[in-house]
């Protein structure tokens, strides 16, 4: 099969490898028909994330068919259409039991300090093979795998796969209560969706904060929010504490992560950026611009474990902070509900479609933020 594969930063490439094949009695093989390029699939290209080895397959986010099943298999069959959940699962240890599906103990050999295993996300987080390929193989498939409702497209449901419920569980995590001010520090594909669930959950306003001209002007199209660059102000942080009143906003999401600009964190915090693994810059400025007593919720990915926070602010403040990998699994059906109403409207942040063999440019255009881009699809097997 064909498959995207990392080797070493900045390179990636299309290249043949063994097509998959059942590993575990639970487990069943995919033919994707779509994988999502997301924006912490930039992390492993630039070579952020320990141990992500050389030819290894990216992407966790995909949809597919299934084509082969596992003998222990019970809910799944040939022919189905699923929508697979980035992190994968066992189902039934400690923390699967209470929901925490991206905490699962059995997934993941690599450390008690990391997450369940992920696809495609380095061998930190289980070294399984991603979904941007043509085929994948998927373990624990009675657990996260769900399957397409025969009249929707892949397309409608394909960010049920992580983005969307990672912005809903972003707004969740926030308890925002009907009226509340809420700012999202990013306006990628995780923003829109979290700003967009901020307004489901009852928010009065939403700011959205960003760099990128058009990524704001998408945010304010898709979404209804007030936007600000933070690169046209001398300092975001107090720019953005006039803007609710000298107070600060009662919820504050950072949907950015490590990946912060160097000039900015040295604008902000007056620090080299390669002094830091990652650069925590937005959550630094979500601790700055949360009131007194407010919420601070993260999303957006630290991958090494050591990052700059100011906790002193947070603790003196007295913000409470909530952060985790999206439990996926347990929003599905709830999202599902939202899309098919017509509240979201997912695929309108698919801006550009590529072939598979041209995965590479789809990572350039979408690293550069380039021609408007707002998230890139990969076609493995061309349209159905």
């Amino acid at each position: 099969m064909r498959a995207l594969a990392y080797f070493g930063p900045g390179n990636v490439r299309v290249v043949k490898k063994p097509d998959p094949r059942i590993e575990h009695p639970q487990d069943v093989v995919l033919r994707v028909t779509r994988a999502a390029i997301c924006g912490s699939d930039l992390h492993l290209l630039h070579g952020l994330v320990p141990d992500t080895r050389v030819g290894c397959t990216l992407g966790h986010e995909f949809t597919g068919v299934v084509e082969e099943v596992g003998r222990d298999v019970k809910t799944l069959k040939r022919g189905d259409r699923v929508v697979v959940p980035f992190n994968i699962s066992c189902g039934r240890c400690f923390f699967c039991e209470r929901g925490l599906f991206a905490n699962c103990e059995n997934t993941n050999p690599s450390s008690n300090d990391i997450a369940s295993g992920v696809y495609g996300y380095s061998h930190t987080t289980g070294g399984f093979e991603g979904g941007q390929a043509e085929y994948v193989r998927v373990p624990f498939a009675d657990v996260g795998p769900t399957r397409i409702p025969e009249d929707m497209e892949d397309e409608e449901v394909l960010f049920l796969s992580d983005i969307l419920p990672t912005g809903y569980q972003a707004a969740e995590m926030g308890e925002i209560q009907k009226g509340e001010t809420v700012i999202v520090f990013g306006s990628g594909p995780v923003g829109l969706f979290a700003q967009l669930s901020a307004w489901l959950m009852g928010a009065g306003r939403v700011i959205a904060v960003d760099r990128v001209p058009e990524r704001l002007h998408f945010a304010r199209q898709f979404n209804g929010v007030e936007i600000l660059n933070f690169e046209e102000v001398d300092d975001p942080v107090m720019t953005l504490r006039e803007m609710t009143g000298g107070r600060g906003a009662d919820v504050c999401i950072d949907a950015v992560g490590m990946e912060a600009e160097g000039s900015t964190l040295e604008r902000a915090l007056g620090l080299k950026a390669n002094l830091e693994a990652g650069v925590a810059t937005a959550l630094a400025w979500c601790i700055q611009t949360a009131r007194k007593g407010g919420n601070v919720s993260i999303v957006g990915v630290y991958g090494p474990p050591w990052n700059l926070v100011p906790i002193g602010t947070a603790m003196n403040k007295g913000l409470t902070l909530r952060m985790n990998q999206c439990n996926v699994k347990r929003y599905l059906p709830h999202l599902l509900k939202h899309i098919r109403e017509g509240r979201i409207d997912a695929r309108r942040i698919i801006t550009h479609r590529f072939p598979l063999e041209r995965a590479p440019e789809a990572y350039d255009l979408f690293e550069k933020r380039a021609r408007g881009c707002i998230k890139c699809v990969l076609l493995p097997h061309g349209e159905a």
